[in-house]
């Protein structure tokens, strides 16, 4: 994919993992739009200083510039993003529920369904995929390899829209990560905190065995 070519992408949360991610898309010749909380008043200073050649923007100025938007706030704030806005968009739910942190979410708790799909009920026109959650935001950088690099790590996408998970697949492999298409939405609870892939360091063949129907979209 060429950079001109290349879809902008939108980060919702400049905290750990956006500015992580910011940093690695920036570097991959990504145009990046951030917003943040609206407490943070000097958050363009803190994109300047932390995320480097990623633009500072409202919620709404974002959805309208972005391709590609990743959710990446604290779970216990999904349900204050702008979901109606996310019509045709592909977004990315980069976010985990952490009990510890967000306390016990009883519509959570109770159920079956995996996180992701939770939130892809939110708004059924939204393009949604669960990814760039199941590896740590200093593991990001630390782990990014070149393609075909024999100790690359991989990182999943899954998502009911196929095209969305192709496109998410190719952002992968830019930022150094072999991608693998995990299949539907519902298999993302493989990708959850306590769950087979989340945290764990793993090739290709190794993470899409615990994805079920998978395909290594890097090959």
């Amino acid at each position: 994919m060429h950079v001109a070519e290349r879809p902008t992408i939108g980060i919702f949360g400049a905290g750990k993992v956006g500015t992580a991610l910011a940093r690695l898309l920036v570097g991959a010749g990504y145009d990046v739009v951030m917003t943040g909380s609206p407490r943070q008043t000097a958050l363009a200073l803190l994109v300047s200083v932390v995320a480097p050649g990623a633009r500072v923007a409202t919620p709404e100025e974002l959805v309208e510039q972005a391709d590609v938007v990743i959710l990446s706030v604290p779970f216990g704030k999904a349900a204050t993003l702008p979901w109606p806005a996310f019509d045709g968009r592909i977004v990315v739910d980069a976010m985990n529920y952490w009990p510890p942190v967000d306390g016990h979410i009883r519509e959570v708790d109770d159920d079956e369904r995996s996180t992701s799909e939770i939130m892809a009920a939110r708004n059924p026109a939204a393009r949604v995929v669960k990814s760039l959650n199941h590896v740590g935001y200093h593991e990001m950088e630390d782990d990014s390899m070149d393609a075909g690099s024999p100790l690359r790590r991989a990182m999943a996408v899954v998502g009911d829209d196929a095209e969305a998970r192709t496109v998410l697949a190719g952002i992968i492999d830019d930022l150094g990560f072999d991608p693998v298409d995990g299949g539907p939405i519902a298999n993302g609870r493989a990708l959850e905190p306590g769950h087979p892939a989340f945290g764990r360091e793993l090739g290709a063949a190794e993470l899409a065995a615990l994805l079920t129907p998978s395909e290594d979209l890097a090959a």
